[in-house]
């Protein structure tokens, strides 16, 4: 998809799309580990599961955002019509997939039990997260080969093909957990073994298409290798994305180590089910943030800066639209969702209360995201690092060590403690948005002018306005 010309809502729609059901199921077959070891599964299974997911994130999030770096300067290269660097730049991505997909391989297997203790994982959860986490890291090379992969195809504008090679490993990956947990009772390894075959067949598929593919996303086996000057235009705006997302889950884990600070199974299970149904909205969100690099990578390297100012206008009046409205239906249906994953009363009712907070103002989350895509599509991938840092998880490890500590110490109801706790989310997403919209106004006004040329009377207005 040239995304240089034509109607940019249209396209943002036609771009989007696919993105969002490759992300929804996504989050089916990881609902479905879940599901699975919730329903028939051991008692504390759906604890051990969902209380990884930030550990995970922190430890994949530095090298994932690499992925970011790759999608900007292949949709830059592209919308500028330089071929080689294109191909270069594909070649790079691939070789840091790699290596990347080791080194967390590694890194995660041996860390991870005593990263899960430092977050206060009980006794009865720990030895099954464990196992979990160990496997899940085993097929890291695959998944990482996985999501560059997708984003060079993406930064092109082939949202679909993702969508296709998720959709026959997403089935394998739901057959299989059937099987392994089920039938052969393998309990939490059986999910965990699922999730790493289904990566690797994925893997495959994105390989064999970026071998046979036409114009200079091809891929070819003997050149990949580290082009020195693309890594570092990755590293520049890669870097900094993969910073962020690991100071995220910093923060994240920082906060689930407070859930698990409860020593109740029921408050870990529920706010892990709670966290997984959002997570759709977030996929949706999400989708609105990767049109936000794409788009604007593309014109940036066009150097059409009208169409950049039109994509960030209509990419937050989407993502607005879509983060309210699934969250209100989130809300209104969270008692029934929640009773896909568990039929424990208890865990249902601390799922409802992390829900009861979160989803009506889960729009700024996505607010917040569109603005950081629009920053990093014009090469300025370090400043939104550092606000969300700021902004972000700042603003709740200072929430959590203060305010709900405090409050905890009074012996408030867990109920009440864990909706203090949840308010930091609203907040700091509120916070971080402003922020980045303020400087995403004075370097689109920087970028214009670098480009050749004062910015015309009539932009000069829409920047005042903004």
């Amino acid at each position: 998809m040239d995304m240089t010309q034509g109607p940019i809502f249209m396209n943002i729609v036609k771009y989007t799309l696919p993105l969002i059901l490759t992300g929804t199921l996504q989050l089916l077959y990881n609902a479905a580990d879940i599901i699975v070891v919730g329903k028939f599964g051991s008692d504390t299974a759906l604890a051990a599961v969902s209380s990884t997911g930030a550990l995970i994130n922190l430890i994949v999030n530095v090298f994932m955002g690499l992925s970011i770096g790759s999608s900007v300067l292949v949709a830059q290269s592209f919308g500028a019509n330089r071929r080689k660097d294109v191909s270069d730049a594909v070649h790079t991505s691939i070789a840091i997939a790699l290596i990347s997909g080791i080194v967390v391989g590694i890194f995660g297997f041996f860390a991870s039990r005593g990263m899960l203790e430092l977050m206060d994982s009980p006794e009865d959860v720990i030895g099954l997260s464990t196992i979990y986490v160990k496997i899940f890291f085993l097929g890291s090379p695959a998944n990482m080969l996985y999501n560059f992969g997708a984003a060079i195809l993406r930064a092109v504008g082939d949202t679909k093909r993702p969508l296709y090679y998720l959709m026959f490993s997403g089935v394998v990956n739901v057959v299989l957990n059937l099987i392994f947990v089920i039938v052969l009772g393998l309990d939490v390894a059986g999910v965990a073994l699922a999730t790493i075959i289904s990566q690797i067949i994925s893997a495959v598929l994105i390989i064999l298409c970026l071998l046979h593919s036409d114009g200079p996303v091809r891929l070819y086996v003997k050149k990949i290798k580290i082009h020195w000057s693309k890594l570092g235009k990755i590293l520049a705006v890669g870097l900094p994305a993969g910073i962020q997302g690991s100071v995220f889950s910093i923060s994240n884990v920082i906060i689930q180590s407070s859930i698990n600070g409860f020593g109740m199974s029921t408050i870990i299970g529920g706010n892990g089910a709670a966290a997984n149904i959002e997570g759709f909205i977030y996929n949706a969100m999400n989708s609105v943030y990767q049109a936000a690099i794409t788009f604007t990578g593309q014109n940036y390297g066009a150097k059409k800066f009208k169409r950049i100012k039109a994509v960030a206008f209509e990419c937050v009046a989407i993502v607005f639209c879509v983060g309210f409205g699934l969250g209100v239906i989130a809300k209104i249906f969270s008692t029934q969702l929640l009773g896909i994953y568990t039929s424990k009363p208890e865990e249902i009712f601390y799922g409802t209360v992390r829900m009861n907070v979160i989803c009506l103002t889960y729009f700024t989350c996505g607010m917040m995201d569109v603005m950081v895509g629009l920053l990093r599509g014009i090469g300025r991938s370090l400043i939104p690092t550092i606000d969300s840092i700021l902004c972000v998880c700042g603003f709740r490890i200072l929430w959590i060590f203060t305010y709900f500590a405090a409050y905890k110490a009074t012996g408030a109801d867990p109920k009440d403690c864990l909706t203090i706790l949840y308010i930091s989310y609203p907040i700091s997403w509120a916070m971080a948005f402003l922020v980045h919209l303020g400087c995403f106004i004075v370097f689109y006004k920087i970028a214009r002018k670098k480009s050749g040329g004062e910015i015309s009377e009539e932009d000069e207005k829409a920047v005042a306005e903004a």
